[in-house]
């Protein structure tokens, strides 16, 4: 007696599936990660101007020696 609606239904084709995604996102990692290689080897993988943890402790040492005999001097 009565007709019933069929649902609608659409011929949907998403622009980007998410292999595409996924190869992208692969894509520009590796192109970042060579660019930065390249960079860093301009660069040198060593920090210039950096203090050695040797020396930053022997100056703590030094200081706080230092602190003690003023410490020491003016009481």
């Amino acid at each position: 007696m009565f007709k019933q609606r069929k649902h609608k239904t659409f011929n949907y084709k998403p622009r980007f599936s998410e292999n595409d995604r996924e190869q992208e996102l692969e894509e520009d990692t590796k192109a970042f990660a060579s660019k930065w290689r390249r960079e860093n080897a301009k660069n040198g993988s060593k920090i210039k101007g950096g203090m050695s943890m040797r020396f930053l402790i022997l100056a703590l040492v030094l200081l706080l020696i230092c602190m003690y005999i003023l410490e020491k001097k003016y009481m």
